[in-house]
Order: structure tokens, then sequence, then C-alpha cells
């Protein structure tokens, strides 16, 4: 079983705590998790006070460093640290800059499996964790934070959108407000992952409709998984005609290149 806290958000609940000041709130909080105790997603063993065990989050593969500083994709080499990729000097990107945590491999895909289609937001608290811990390498102040949006047939399937979950800790640390209805999502695109490289950018043209203005405006659009980039670059095309100065990046995992 999860916390409680894990235990509702994974059932799209609210576990409301009276004010009761914060020592006797902490008491509590530790005889409720005792009560339900907290099991790691991944393995099912016991995981205090975390989603996932101590065992599992050494297992989870973080990114290789060096990276592109533009796509987030490893280096080969170290002497490239700090030096775009080739595949972003060949075709320059919309956006500016990519930050991830971890690649997409195993059992982080297995997280984010869990997070998207099995409804288990708890994994969305630690993740989303992660992702505000990124926020002092992203350089320049952020005016505004998105959640890259989800076409209405599949947040209707879903039920809500991962990416929205994730950005709430982050905007709540850079005192932004989340921008959800600044961009829309005309329609949804196939899975990039079973696409060949040629034909993906293809699949999210005009997928984005955006009427805000953002001139000047540095923005942060948070995301689960970058897999080619296409879809973060098609709306990173969208918001500079819109007039964004700077468009960074910030997801959980980044797919590697074969």
């Amino acid at each position: 079983m999860e916390s409680r806290e894990s235990w509702a958000k994974g059932r799209g609940l609210s576990i409301w705590l009276p004010d009761i000041g914060h020592s006797s709130a902490h008491w509590l909080s530790k005889a409720l998790d005792a009560l339900l105790p907290q099991r790691c997603l991944l393995c099912a063993q016991p995981s205090g006070s975390e989603p996932v065990c101590p065992a599992c989050i050494g297992r989870l593969p973080r990114l290789p460093q060096p990276a592109c500083p533009v796509c987030a994709h490893p280096h080969a080499s170290a002497a490239s640290a700090g030096l775009p990729c080739g595949h972003c000097l060949a075709q320059p990107p919309a956006y500016d800059a990519t930050l991830a945590v971890y690649a997409y491999l195993y059992p982080m895909d297995e997280l984010v499996r869990l997070l998207k289609y099995g409804r288990r937001l708890a994994s969305a608290d630690f993740l989303s964790r992660e992702l505000a811990q990124l926020l002092a390498h992203v350089g320049t102040p952020v005016d505004c934070v998105l959640p890259l949006p989800l076409a209405p047939a599949r947040l209707a399937e879903r039920g809500f959108n991962q990416a929205v979950e994730l950005a709430k800790p982050v905007a709540r640390q850079v005192r932004q407000p989340l921008a959800l209805s600044a961009v829309s999502r005309r329609h949804d695109s196939a899975h990039q992952a079973s696409l060949a490289w040629a034909a993906r950018a293809s699949t999210v043209r005009g997928a984005f409709s955006c009427q805000m203005d953002f001139s000047g405006q540095h923005v942060l659009v948070v995301d689960d998984v970058m897999t080619t980039g296409a879809t973060l670059n098609e709306l990173a095309g969208v918001l500079k005609r819109q007039g964004a100065g700077r468009v960074t990046n910030l997801v959980v995992a980044r797919t590697l290149r074969e």
C-alpha cells in the first residue's frame, strides 16, 4: 500500500488535514504513514516516505554527461562538453535549451508508464521534485511555465495531463503560474518511437495553436519524455512566432539515439 497522500493522489483524491499546527500535523502524518505503509511503485517493497525505494532509485538511469545543451542528448566525448551536438548544428531546433534528468531506459520507462497509463500520480510527485532540482541550471529567469498540451481526445481518454502534474511544483518554485490555456493542441500524433526519423516532424506539423502574446518571455516547457524532439520543436516554433525570446525544455527523460 502507498502512504495516504500517495494512495489518494494516485486515485485523483485529496486528503485534508485540519490546521492543528506544524508539529501536530507532522506527527499525524507519521501516524497515518504507519497505518498505511507505502510500497515501491517498481518492486513493491517497503519504500518509507517515497513512492520509489532507495534500491530502485539507485537503478534509475541518470542521463550521461556531458550532454548537448540544446537537445540534451549525451555527447560521445567529454571534449564536446558545453557545445551543441552535430544534429543541432546541422538543423538548429526552434527551442534554445533542454534539461533532462534521466535516460529513457528501464526502469525509468516503467515509472513513466505507471504515471501515464496506470494513473499512479505518486510517481509524478517524485519525478517533479527531480525536475525542480534542475531549475538551478536554467540560467535565465523564467517568465512562464507551460506543460506540453494534450490533444482533447487523448486528455479525455487519460483523464489528466501528466505534464501538468509534473509542472506544478516547478511553477511553484519559479513563482510563476501554469500557462494551462495559452496553447491548445489541435490533434494528436503517432507515437514518435514508432516512426522513422524523417517522418516524425511531419506528424506534428500544425499540431499547436496559440493566440497569447509571449513577447520577450522565457518560456519553460515541461514534459515527461523527449523522444526525437519533434513535438517540442513544433511547440517552440509556435511560441517563437508569438514573440517568445527563449524556450527551454525541462523533461524527465531523454530517449537515446540508436
